[in-house]
């Protein structure tokens, strides 16, 4: 399988070079020349497997230039049950994404439980592994560069952590995460880690990303890769739970149903896009905002209206704090017919901080035809939603997630199973749990007392120069 660029100017690529490179040198994003379709035998075949084993089964659908055997130890050690071990009480331990019903035909989609306590891990474990793969069959080294709102950081440095040849420089919105977010990565004493917070927001730091991987002299020289979902492995692995969760939650193939996904970046729910297209049978994927709601407006109206810095509202489900959707950019090139030329067009729009309007177009007459509709939660609604689950239910869910639940009540269809996809366990965002039930999470054994641990962490301006200085001064 070949791997070309949303923009339609860099040559196609193999699996293992976009895996090291991210970001396409014609600042575009990577997807497949063409998505693998499934069979009814193999939707079949695969209902019964165990994750790691599932996994396999979709990941060989994509990567072609690693032999079958390595890529089966790889996904073994990635998705074992001892990796995947901070089960929630209520949840069961064999599972790596158990399914919580909490009426009929509505479920969470446990993800939460790896290291980090955050969906990023399914997909951040199997990329570390894959990067220390490639890069020791290679002789190589990289030096990742990524940016984080709030879970992608702390599941990048735990999957990347001692590993060799690998060096990572994450940048995150300085004070804008939750004090729990903040200890899990700056305590992080490894010597390949390094954490940068800078004064701003979350789409400062991955301006700066980005401007850094569109620099190719840079890249190159200093070997500069990236874990953000701008890289195709992390998008590419989330679509296994997309199977994996409609396996569960249905008794046959000939079912449908919905997946709601809290989105900020877009990367978690153009995994389920993908799904779709690959033939899994999607009714609806409900994508639910907070009150930074510009894909929200894009699904409602047809205009994509990325806010500035000074809009961005500062919430209580800080993940999702993002105005600027990377990964939408990958679904708008499905949208147009993957015209490149309309996509550069309609992106030189974006990136002069202007909006793109398709109302009127052929493409808004084909959006209701991708399966997307989507809706927008607030605080107050967060709080209420936390409460409501916990003293119906008693299953305690994060702020995310309550985003995901409350606007998927607003979509569900008698007789399509609503799967609404957990992201984080409610011990990350204890202080609005505290708010909304007035006590305290319960968090494992292993990460009491997390933030009283020393912390390690670089604080400079939103400035690409420095985070460059920063970035060659410690890459060796």
């Amino acid at each position: 399988m070949r791997y070309i660029s949303t923009r339609g100017l860099s040559a196609a690529q193999s699996f293992s070079d976009i895996l090291l490179g991210g970001l396409a040198p014609d600042g575009g994003l990577y997807l497949p020349d063409t998505y693998p379709q499934i069979s009814a035998a193999e939707l079949a075949e695969w209902r019964e497997l165990p994750y790691h084993a599932l996994a396999l089964k979709i990941l060989l659908k994509f990567v072609d230039d690693i032999p079958a055997c390595d890529l089966k130890v790889i996904a073994d050690r990635t998705y074992s049950a001892n990796v995947y071990r901070h089960c929630r009480p209520n949840g069961d331990a064999g599972e790596i994404t158990p399914l919580t019903t909490l009426e009929p035909d509505f479920h969470l989609l446990e993800l939460s439980n790896g290291p980090t306590l955050a969906f990023k891990d399914m997909a951040m474990q199997l990329l570390g592994n894959l990067f220390e793969y490639v890069l020791d069959k290679r002789g190589e080294t990289i030096n990742i560069l990524g940016a984080t709102s709030g879970d992608t950081g702390s599941a990048a440095e735990y999957a990347m952590r001692g590993k060799h040849n690998v060096k990572v420089f994450m940048l995150s919105p300085e004070g804008k995460m939750s004090a729990f977010q903040r200890a899990q990565m700056y305590s992080l004493q490894d010597a390949n880690i390094f954490n940068i917070a800078v004064r701003g927001m979350f789409d400062d730091a991955q301006d700066i990303v980005k401007a850094v991987s569109n620099d190719a002299a840079f890249k190159a020289q200093y070997k500069i890769g990236a874990v953000n979902s701008i890289n195709w492995a992390r998008v590419m692995a989330q679509v296994v739970y997309y199977f994996k969760g409609y396996f569960a939650a249905t008794t046959s193939n000939d079912q449908k149903v919905a997946f709601c996904v809290p989105s900020g970046n877009f990367g978690n729910i153009c995994a389920g896009h993908i799904a779709r297209m690959m033939g899994l049978p999607i009714a609806h994927l409900v994508l639910a905002t907070n009150e930074n709601d510009v894909l929200d407006e894009f699904f409602r109206t047809g205009v994509y209206r990325p806010r500035a810095t000074a809009e961005t509202h500062v919430t209580s489900s800080p993940s999702m704090d993002i105005s600027k959707a990377s990964n939408f950019e990958r679904f708008v090139f499905d949208l147009v017919g993957r015209d490149a030329a309309v996509v550069r067009e309609l992106w030189k729009q974006v990136d002069s901080g202007s909006a793109f309007d398709l109302r009127g177009t052929k493409y808004f007459d084909a959006l209701p035809s991708y399966g997307f509709v989507s809706g927008r939660s607030s605080h107050a609604d967060r709080l209420a939603t936390i409460r409501d689950i916990w003293t119906t239910y008693g299953v305690m869910i994060d702020t995310h997630t309550a985003d995901g639940v409350k606007v998927a009540r607003e979509h569900r269809e008698e007789g399509v199973p609503m799967i609404v996809l957990e992201t984080a366990q409610a011990v990350k965002f204890a202080e609005t749990i505290q708010a909304a039930l007035g006590r305290d999470p319960v968090r494992p054994k292993d990460m009491d007392g997390i933030e009283q641990l020393p912390q390690r962490v670089e604080v400079m301006a939103a400035d690409m120069q420095a985070v460059k200085a920063f970035v060659v001064a410690h890459c060796g």
